[in-house]
């Protein structure tokens, strides 16, 4: 076959590919309740594929089947009609061709348009070079969200598809785009109550960035999944029975917690995967007779049910009259089953189980098949919007700081607190006075000076609970306070103290600037960014503006020290810096001076950021190990590229990193060890259990004698025969850590293991 013939065979091949799929669109869309655009959508449909004509993913399949792929989830997993499926097969035309958003608006009308934008990233921006785009992409997001909730939702389609597909991607990208999405898809999902989706963006985070402990997980789920299987059957029997006496249509299934969920729980609670117990709930769904008395329906099964098993008196959570801020209504009950097992019920009816699968796209249901039109009467979901757009109102100077201030929204669970005129509020969880001060008015939360709880008089820092009446006190001489900050917990309070810090704190940098130039000058340098940033090093700043707010505010004296670091004098007796002293290793088998000290690599222009940084005993003192996650050998790790090109290693779940995959994604490197039992680490392991004669000793046998390994440091703690405390090893790698935890868990009298991270 020559090469004309193949091409031809290739694309009838791709061209059968792409039909089926737009096909299946288009029936899964006619079957929708959606008022019948077809013509539009395959309008869109043709438009793109000539657009993307000829370009093919990393995974081999023509590019259009990437839209195609996020307009399907947007019709079938979401519910959205004929406005987001367009948007979603055009919505990286503009961003990938030549043709721009006035095409799409003089062809597709100003809606499509206005989200198609909303979708199309953009370069450079406030947060500058030294930031991936991210941010800035995702800030733009926002701020076209507020005026259509569907750019948000066709973007965490786009998200989901492309999670499903980023085996195809190298691994540095895997972690970007998997840390990108536990950041921020995921809760930005769940606080639209998508909660199928946000379910699966969590799972394939976890799978990528962790694939060794999700396929352990996953092995696991399906070892005990029979075991399970008939706890479940035993458990039902006799509530479908009551269920089928009440002449109740409803339907049982069964809720098995998600690998990232159990995960979470094993590293939160320091438990083994055999130590949850909630890895198994159970989900009533009905019908009610009458749609009004659904509420009153969900009560008279949760009796029904509490009389065939005892329920647990601290577990009831209501959300039927108080939805959450999501939409997410249900009555949650806990009961003790025959086999000794506390499990969790839940009961909701065939709306509001749409409504926790689909969020706010089941709750502004195209009524009676009209078009999809978001409706200003969803109040909860009009607030968060106007709350985030407040925060963007004041443009953060830092991406990692931005990024912060909205997720502080994201995760937030609610509580109910009123006005002393009797309104209802939603507020998070854990807020304070000066919280509720701040999400009334600004005015209010800049001139708070206390508040009355319930008619008593409490300080700004007190924290609300739900019920409260709220009553806020001002005064005009009051004056934001920078110690606010330390205590406040909402987004927009948050926000809106740094902007009311920002302005006052302009005037003291600015004279911070004055007087350090001036210092400068008078010792003959001239004045520059490189001396400002060098001497912020020095005092600790990660920012040359920190730096002169403190010269300004007199927290730091310039003096014979900073000239001594300007010509090079503060070298200490080894020759070496005094911030690389921190190193995470602690000495090798080999003599000290077999290891000698390295200077730190410095990534060159052409690095390939698509290879992996391979960590040896040789190479390991030209990386920089900082103190906020204690990475060791077997750890699942990655790299950084900081402001000074140096290398920077991070565990791939450390907070710390975190952030960086979301705000500086373009930075980050695959990290593998290649360690070979040499060097040691430090690690800390914490025990708790029942005192006896002899335990101590038994258990510095194992760790000594049997592992041989080195114990560097004991803290014990005993009271009324219950002992606390933690040991300090020297070990060679992480799987000398699980060696020892599970060699630990055999002594019988030792009820807590857990590594202090």
């Amino acid at each position: 076959m020559d090469d004309v013939d193949e091409q031809k065979t290739l694309e009838e091949a791709d061209d059968q590919l792409i039909n089926a799929a737009f096909q299946k669109l288009l029936d899964d869309y006619k079957a929708s309740r959606h008022r019948k655009k077809v013509d539009l959508i395959t309008k869109a449909f043709n438009f793109a594929r000539q657009a993307h004509k000829g370009v093919r993913r990393l995974s081999g399949e023509p590019y259009i089947m990437h839209p195609i792929a996020v307009a399907q989830i947007a019709c079938s997993e979401i519910g959205l009609g004929s406005t987001s499926i367009c948007s979603a097969l055009l919505h990286d035309v503009v961003e990938d061709t030549d043709y721009t958003v006035e095409d799409i608006e003089n062809i597709f009308g100003s809606k499509i348009a206005q989200i198609v934008d909303g979708l199309t990233k953009i370069s450079g921006g406030i947060f500058g070079e030294q930031a991936s785009a991210q941010a800035e992409n995702f800030k733009k997001l926002l701020l076209t969200m507020s005026d259509d909730i569907r750019v948000i939702l066709i973007k965490i389609c786009d998200r989901l598809h492309n999670m499903r597909t980023l085996d195809s991607q190298p691994a540095n990208k895997q972690y970007k785009i998997a840390g990108e999405t536990l950041y921020i898809y995921a809760p930005l999902a769940n606080r639209l109550g998508l909660n199928k989706i946000k379910s699966e963006l969590e799972n394939l985070s976890f799978k990528f960035e962790h694939p060794d402990e999700y396929a352990a997980i996953e092995s696991k789920l399906q070892s005990t999944r029979a075991s399970r299987d008939e706890l479940f059957n035993q458990f039902t029997t006799p509530i479908e029975d009551a269920l089928k006496k009440m002449g109740i249509q409803y339907e049982i299934k069964e809720r098995v917690k998600s690998p990232y969920s159990i995960w979470n729980k094993m590293q939160n609670k320091h438990v083994t995967f055999e130590e949850i117990y909630d890895i198994l709930a159970v989900r009533i769904i009905f019908t009610p007779k009458v749609r009004e008395e659904e509420v009153n329906e969900c009560f008279n099964i949760y009796v029904a049910i509490s009389k065939i098993y005892k329920s647990h008196p601290d577990r009831l959570r209501d959300w039927l009259s108080q939805p959450k801020a999501n939409g997410y209504q249900a009555l949650h009950v806990t009961l003790m089953s025959k086999q000794g097992r506390w499990i969790e019920v839940q009961i909701r009816s065939d709306r509001m189980d749409e409504i926790a699968e689909q969020g706010f796209a089941a709750h502004w249901k195209y009524k009676d098949g009209v078009e999809e039109e978001y409706t200003e009467d969803e109040t909860e979901l009009n607030d968060w919007l106007r709350t985030i757009k407040e925060i963007l109102d004041d443009p953060q100077p830092d991406a990692m700081d931005f990024l912060d201030t909205i997720k502080l929204n994201l995760f937030a669970s609610e509580i109910f607190v009123f006005t002393p005129k009797g309104e209802i509020r939603t507020m998070p969880a854990g807020c304070t006075a000066l919280d509720f001060a701040f999400s009334i008015h600004t005015f209010l939360g800049s001139h708070c000076i206390g508040a009355k709880v319930n008619h008593k008089l409490v300080p700004l820092s007190h924290k609300l609970q739900s019920g409260d009446q709220v009553e806020i006190l001002t005064s005009k001489s009051q004056h934001v306070s920078a110690s606010w900050i330390n205590f406040v917990s909402t987004a927009k309070a948050k926000a809106k103290i740094q902007a009311i810090l920002r302005r006052d704190n302009r005037e003291i940098q600015r004279q911070g600037e004055e007087i350090f130039n001036a210092f400068l000058q008078k010792n003959g340098f001239e004045p520059s960014v490189a001396l400002a940033d060098q001497l912020a090093d020095f005092h600790d700043y990660s920012k040359r503006n920190e730096f002169f707010l403190a010269i300004g505010e007199n927290i730091v004296l310039l003096g014979e020290k900073d000239i001594d670091k300007l010509h090079g004098k503060d070298k200490d007796a080894e020759g070496q810096s005094s911030w690389l002293k921190y190193v995470p290793f602690v000495g090798s088998k080999k003599k000290k001076e077999d290891n000698p000290k390295q200077d730190l690599f410095i990534v060159p222009e052409k690095f390939n950021r698509k290879k992996p940084v391979y960590l040896s005993e040789e190479s390991i003192n030209q990386y920089k190990f900082l103190g906020c996650c204690h990475p060791i050998p077997g750890d699942d790790a990655l790299g950084y590229i900081n402001n000074k090109n140096q290398i920077e290693i991070h565990k791939r779940a450390c907070p710390v990193a975190a952030k960086l995959k979301s705000s500086f994604g373009n930075r980050i490197l695959d990290v593998k060890w290649d360690m070979h039992k040499i060097l040691f680490f430090n690690a800390t392991i914490r025990l708790g259990g029942i005192d006896r004669v002899g335990l101590l000793n038994e258990i510095t046998q194992i760790v000594s004698s049997q592992m041989n390994v080195n114990i560097h440091k004991v803290l014990i703690t005993c009271e009324d025969g219950i002992f606390d405390g933690s040991i300090d090893l020297r070990v060679h790698d992480r799987e000398d850590v699980k060696q020892i935890i599970a060699n630990l868990r055999k002594i019988g009298d030792l009820k807590e293991i857990s590594e202090i991270m």
